[in-house]
């Protein structure tokens, strides 16, 4: 079998079993261990997995949204910090699930601004707040990381057009390619790219590459990246060639 035939059936192993051992693989495909790590260290370096202790991962969504967001909590502060200058009075803000969009909009209260989102954890930070518009695109919830998904969510943002998006990521390829781990969350971002005239892509360093199996978009579609500066510098320099604006936090 071809490394990169067995490399697509790993893939779809992944998808079906979330997440499997070495020993397993080897079996399967009639490798040795050694060739299957291998196929797993090269699929992760790409971006399209997780490598946990014997195997691979691709289920982060399993993880609590609270869990994730007390790991690497000041870069992605930084990150969210450095967003809100790209945010002026009078715009409309898509704002996009994930635990770096909840930290951009706890820094956005008390701005005359409109917020669109389909994060619950958004909502939370916005709810109280007399000078934000909040729109709540609504949809079916995933309760375990505080979003909205779905047709409706998604016939909302064709309603709208907004100033500016931000995009969070499970992780960018080498080649710019911004990724997703959930099929349900990718028609939304999707959407918001649509719907905006701005795309930023919020993604603190450890999301270079990051994982996921799933394309969101190019680096034709995004205006600006906000990362910290320990960030892939090879990756930096694809997007900057592909005209992406790079900020370092």
């Amino acid at each position: 079998m071809l490394t990169a035939t067995r490399q697509a059936k790993i893939l779809d192993s992944l998808r079906t079993d979330g997440e499997v051992s070495v020993e397993l693989l080897a079996g399967r495909f009639g490798v040795s261990a050694s060739t299957i790590r291998r196929d797993l260290n090269s699929l992760s370096a790409d971006g399209l997995l997780r490598r946990v202790r014997g195997g691979g991962s691709v289920e982060q969504d399993r993880v609590p949204f609270d869990e994730i967001q007390r790991v690497r909590s000041a870069e992605k502060e930084s990150v969210a910090l450095r967003a809100v200058d790209l945010v002026s009075d009078g715009d409309v803000v898509l704002i996009d699930i994930g635990t770096t969009t909840a930290l951009l909009a706890r820094h956005l209260r008390g701005r005359h601004i409109t917020v669109a989102t389909s994060s619950l954890a958004v909502i939370d930070q916005l709810r109280d707040d007399d000078d934000v518009e909040l729109i709540v695109l609504g949809g079916a919830v995933r309760k375990n990381y505080n979003s909205m998904v779905g047709v409706l969510t998604e016939q909302a943002l064709a309603q709208i057009r907004a100033s500016i998006c931000f995009l969070g990521t499970s992780g960018i390829r080498p080649d710019g390619t911004v990724l997703d781990t959930t099929g349900m969350e990718v028609p939304v971002k999707k959407a918001m790219i649509e719907s905006s005239n701005r795309t930023v892509v919020l993604a603190d360093s450890s999301k270079f590459p990051g994982v996921g199996l799933l394309n969101v978009c190019g680096p034709d579609r995004l205006d600006t990246v906000i990362t910290n500066a320990d960030a892939d510098a090879a990756t930096l320099d694809v997007l900057r060639t592909a005209g992406v604006e790079v900020l370092a936090a």
